[in-house]
């Protein structure tokens, strides 16, 4: 008989997070340095709740119903998710940008759009895709 204690809740590691620098523009008053961002990965049950908001049914001309993945939404959804700090559901901090979402003020932060696609692909590798974006979004077009 085989051994699964390994396999054993109280034996599995924690998702590991990171720290990134998502952007030059956020700096430490004290040190000058620009803020890391902290990310980790979503669960699976997380990924699946995700998926299902960003997933679109459309009915054809003879009644068939065909699902379609929001492949932009799907990715900004899960960077919102991800991101551990800045806390992107804190209030103040949305108002500061006169949003009122995760996912409007994460691209209110990260406005410039080469900051946006880098911390997307981060979050991308956080998560355990090794696919670069371009991949993802040629996946989701075919």
């Amino acid at each position: 008989m085989s051994d699964f204690s390994m396999f054993m809740s109280g034996n599995a590691l924690p998702p590991e997070g990171i720290e990134y620098v998502a952007s030059q523009r956020f700096v430490d008053p004290k040190t000058k340095k620009p803020m890391a961002w902290k990310l980790a990965p979503i669960s699976s049950d997380m990924d699946e709740m995700i998926r299902k908001e960003s997933t679109k049914m459309t009915r054809g001309k003879r009644g068939q119903t065909t699902t379609e993945l929001d492949t932009d939404k799907y990715i900004n959804k899960m960077c919102a998710a991800s991101t551990v700090y800045p806390n992107l559901n804190d209030a103040e901090l949305q108002d500061s940008y006169g949003v009122k979402d995760s996912v409007s003020l994460l691209k209110k932060m990260l406005y410039v759009p080469g900051e946006l696609t880098m911390y997307k692909e981060k979050v991308m590798e956080v998560n355990g895709f090794d696919t670069s974006m371009e991949e993802l979004v040629e996946e989701a077009k075919n």
